[in-house]
């Protein structure tokens, strides 16, 4: 069974009446909840936590960490964030989830600022499958609708990813790469845009439904890691 690490700042649902009455006991919580509906065995942790949850320990026996984070990115500790980045090199799947795209350890795992454009007016959402053949998009219709959501749009600063699988379009009419798959190491990452804190999106169960793909894709299998450095030269006749 698979070991998930739901990892939250849990801020903003303190702070905003708002977001508390979508997300009462949190946005990880939420999803930790319909992971666990789906057979995962799924465990949270925080910002404010000792090492924000995610010590040695915690990532040892993670397979797949999924990533919220939206107005403390630059509290998250940069040795908690090389950790992060060591276990998905060596194989540790990451899910990294809508304002996630500025947390440090995304940053630090593409590349580039990961920056975009946003509008937040509530405006509907059509979700666009491209990619139906890949295992995250099993059993996801042709497109899912967000009644409301925060606008994010192109140019959305990252490097082309190994496969891309999911396509927004908005009501003022941008369009914005969605559903972005990369590898790095040997650890499998996916970038999920929808997922605001004031709209019920990680209810809808299409949206739970592709997460849930997303964690059984990503997972960490315990490939033999590969070799490097000064190799021998081979016997004769190979």
């Amino acid at each position: 069974m698979t070991t998930v690490t739901v990892w939250n700042e849990y801020r903003v649902e303190k702070e905003d009446e708002e977001a508390r009455e979508v997300y009462p006991d949190g946005i990880h919580e939420a999803i930790a909840d319909f992971l666990r509906d789906e057979g995962f065995d799924a465990q949270t942790a925080t910002i404010d936590e000792p090492e924000h949850g995610l010590t040695d320990e915690v990532l040892d026996e993670t397979g797949v960490l999924t990533w919220w984070g939206h107005e403390a990115h630059e509290e998250v500790e940069d040795e908690v964030v090389e950790r992060v980045r060591q276990r998905v090199l060596e194989g540790m799947g990451l899910l990294v989830l809508h304002s996630g795209h500025f947390s440090k350890i995304f940053k630090r795992l593409m590349g580039t600022t990961c920056d975009l454009k946003w509008r937040e007016e509530g405006e509907k959402e059509r979700l666009w499958t491209v990619e139906p053949g890949h295992p995250i998009a099993e059993g996801i219709p042709e497109s899912i609708e967000v009644p409301e959501a925060e606008m994010y749009g192109e140019r959305f600063d990252v490097p082309a990813p190994d496969a891309l699988v999911f396509t927004s379009w908005f009501e003022g009419g941008e369009v914005f790469r969605s559903g972005c798959c990369y590898r790095r190491g040997a650890g499998r990452i996916f970038y999920f845009r929808p997922g605001h804190e004031t709209y019920p999106i990680y209810h809808q169960p299409e949206i739970q439904k592709v997460l849930a793909n997303a964690v059984e894709w990503a997972e960490d299998i315990g490939s033999t890691p590969p070799s490097f450095g000064n190799a021998p030269k081979p016997p004769e006749g190979i």
